[in-house]
């Protein structure tokens, strides 16, 4: 039997039935992608594929209870919320959200008649890995699969002749990957390392830019933090050579950390993607660039698929195992939004996983924005160029990455997705930005001058894709920090992202980048850097402890009925949440010095009185003594629930 290419990745989508009611058989119709960019492009066949040829499909079921799901993940990510960071194993998300076990049973049942086989499932059953002759998928969804001449690259791709259609009970929502046209590709370039270069003019201490623990020294200086405990997991559509990565960790200086490699749809791991040569160096960069932020992980795992890999198979492996809660993307896809991929981002928030993605290389957005580089369920992040005080030396400055002729930080807004409610509050008045679509990025790094060693030698790359890893090897510390002080994990990071960011600990935490710009031919006047966020580099770069105390703490919440007896320092953004007849306690021998306002339900903002031994404020009565000090302090509220914010107050013992 004639293999076509190695395999089709081809998603199912099937909204879910009630559960044991049953429904009778419906023909429909389902809106194709690849249909639609042939029709509208108005290509023309070159041949019918081989229908004895071999195709690989993933199956993806939409999950149950989508309304309950996004209450629940606000609540998660609501400070003032008993289930703020209460996050959800594997188990209890399928439980919950994911298809049921009869859903799942009867869609492979469907699959099996139609002449497929079965090869893999998925612990949350919203994916079917299946294979089967082009003949038996013609005859399943009810189309030609063709050829055609790519209009813009030098190869043929396949899809459909027309828009499928099955005979199936369960409505169908989309399908995708009936077609190559758009292949996944790297978000970095190669630039040639001059002979005889030895340092970097913008301060790196690698042969052409950054390299190693330079990343540390000016985005993390003096953090004792390595990442210990923690493991980070790398997206790819190609393989890596291991002795690269430990010829780079000697000749960095890094400790040797352990890589899992994950092979997916078939892959067999071995490098070089043929569309793209420099998957490999993609690969290599985001390995090293995460071991050079955090040298302490426990391990990193390489989540593999070739060159016909799938999105959905990758990143539902990625939520299903569960072990990596730091998560990276450096590819892209010229295609718009993945419903069935913004299924494993939410649950990814929902267990508590963060997952970082590379804005893109090609500055500012003028039109649709390829997946996955606007969802709302992940943080985006874009590049910029960094100058520090000579090799292996400190943070001086940062301006957007702009290398020209339309290479630069992708920013932009989006077409597909609306607002959401994290990003409503930010000013746009400067930046151009939308009050109504998703604006991206939402931070950055740095995205040029940056070494890499593969396939036995340095190279200096630029792109986005130098940044996302970064950032995840960044979170990676912070959820260290978080289970030292006995937090959960950080998880999605971009409502504590923005709360902290628009408030007035900003300027301690971020490096804001207020210079440069991404425009292009294309585009001659979006996007330009502004004071605070902007469409460049979004709120900017990590500036260190302060960011990493503030996503291991911030916007944590004290229940009621806890005594706080005990030297504490409470992080920026806490609140105390009191419902009717809870008491906490604050009292040791120094007494609690409180600096700055309360903030009572999150609205009114009154200052704090405390020159008598008692008073009432707000109804919560204050008991103690000393003037400006709360000692042996009993706070309690007996009617109903009451939110104090901590924002802009110490508590020091």
């Amino acid at each position: 039997m004639k293999v076509i290419s190695k395999y089709f990745g081809i998603l199912l989508f099937f909204p879910l039935a009630a559960s044991g009611v049953s429904q009778q058989l419906t023909f429909q119709t389902i809106h194709s992608h690849a249909h639609n960019i042939v029709a509208e492009r108005g290509l023309k066949p070159i041949a019918k594929l081989d229908t004895s040829s071999t195709m690989r499909l993933a199956v993806a079921l939409p999950l149950r209870n989508q309304s309950y799901l996004d209450n629940l993940l606000r609540q998660i990510y609501n400070p003032t919320s008993p289930l703020y960071h209460k996050y959800l194993s594997v188990d209890q998300f399928t439980s919950e959200f994911g298809p049921s076990a009869q859903d799942y049973d009867s869609v492979e049942m469907f699959l099996r008649s139609s002449g497929l086989k079965v090869v893999d499932t998925s612990n949350n059953r919203m994916v079917l890995d299946v294979e089967g002759s082009v003949g038996n998928i013609n005859r399943a969804l009810h189309v030609t699969m063709l050829s055609y001449r790519h209009p813009t690259e030098n190869r043929t791709f396949y899809a459909p002749d027309q828009d499928p259609s099955v005979s199936l009970s369960i409505p169908i929502l989309a399908i995708g990957g009936l077609s190559n046209y758009s292949l996944p590709h790297p978000d970095s370039k190669t630039i040639p390392i001059p002979t005889g270069q030895e340092v970097s003019p913008e301060g790196g201490s690698g042969p052409g830019g950054y390299w190693g623990y330079d990343f540390r020294n000016a985005y993390a200086p003096g953090v004792s933090l390595t990442g210990s405990g923690q493991t980070v997991g790398l997206l790819q559509f190609d393989g890596f050579t291991p002795n690269d990565i430990t010829a780079y960790e000697k000749e960095t200086g890094l400790p040797s950390v352990a890589i899992q490699v994950v092979k997916l749809d078939g892959f067999n791991g071995v490098p070089e993607y043929p569309q793209y040569p420099n998957g490999q160096t993609e690969v290599t960069l985001d390995i090293e660039n995460t071991i050079s932020m955090a040298p302490g992980l426990s391990k990193v795992i390489v989540y593999e698929a070739g060159e016909q890999g799938n999105w959905i198979d990758l990143l539902n492996r990625m939520t299903t195992d569960d072990l990596a809660k730091e998560l990276s993307c450096s590819w892209g896809s010229s295609l718009g939004a993945n419903s069935a991929a913004e299924q494993d981002f939410e649950e990814m928030a929902a267990q508590g996983q963060s997952f970082f993605a590379a804005s893109g290389d090609n500055d500012a957005y003028t039109g649709l924005i390829g997946f996955p580089d606007d969802s709302p369920n992940i943080t985006i992040v874009g590049g910029t160029t960094l100058t520090t005080t000579g090799a292996g030396g400190s943070y001086v400055s940062e301006t957007t990455w702009n290398s020209g002729g339309g290479k630069g930080s992708g920013g932009g807004i989006s077409t597909q997705y609306s607002i959401p409610t994290w990003q409503q509050g930010v000013s746009m008045t400067n930046n151009q930005g939308s009050t109504t679509m998703r604006n991206i990025p939402d931070v950055a790094l740095v995205g040029q001058n940056v070494d890499v060693y593969v396939r036995g030698s340095n190279q200096s790359e630029q792109g986005t894709s130098c940044a996302a890893p970064l950032w995840a090897g960044f979170v990676a510390l912070a959820n260290q920090q978080a289970l030292i002080d006995g937090n959960n994990l950080v998880g999605f990071i971009n409502p504590a992202v923005y709360a902290s960011a628009e408030g007035s600990q900003y300027t301690s935490e971020f490096h804001d980048d207020t210079s440069g710009n991404n425009e292009w031919a294309n585009s001659p006047s979006k996007f330009s850097a502004a004071s605070g966020y902007d469409l460049c580099t979004g709120w900017g770069s990590p500036n260190g402890q302060a960011l990493i105390n503030d996503l291991a703490t911030v916007n944590t919440v004290w229940r009621g009925n806890v005594d706080l007896t005990s030297n504490y320092t409470v992080g920026l953004g806490r609140s105390l949440t009191l419902s009717p007849g809870e008491t906490t306690i604050f009292s040791n021998g120094a007494g609690i010095t409180v600096n700055g306002t309360l903030n009572v339900d999150g609205t009114s903002t009154q200052p704090v009185i405390m020159t008598a031994s008692s008073g009432t404020w707000a109804g919560i009565t204050f008991t103690g003594s000393s003037s400006g000090k709360l000692q042996d302090c009993t706070i309690s509220y007996a009617s109903s629930p009451i939110i104090i914010d901590t924002a802009n107050v110490t508590i020091n013992g």
